[in-house]
């Protein structure tokens, strides 16, 4: 694996990201497709479908304004999630 020492690499440019009831989703600039569980990031998890669909592209990430999130591409990609974040309970 090459780590980039460019602090913005032009591949992980975000073009796209959305949120469905289970994952936040991020369309990369060279065509990757990064998905991470909602439940990493408890203010999205926690936020309206309206709020999470209120979403801004940025050089390195991704941007909630309504939630104050902010989400940096190398994070997805390293699976970083929020401390205390804690996976839902499994139905028995």
């Amino acid at each position: 694996m090459t780590i980039s020492h460019d602090p913005y690499p032009e591949a992980e440019r975000p073009v796209e990201a959305w949120c469905d009831l289970h994952e936040v989703h991020v369309r990369l600039a060279d065509g990757r497709h990064v998905s991470t569980p909602l439940w990493w990031y408890p203010r999205l998890l926690n936020a309206t479908p309206a709020q999470r669909n209120n979403v801004h592209l940025m050089l390195a990430g991704v941007h909630w304004p309504d939630v104050d999130e902010d989400l940096s591409i190398r994070g997805m990609l390293a699976g970083w999630k929020a401390p205390g974040a804690k996976a839902p309970e499994k139905a028995a």
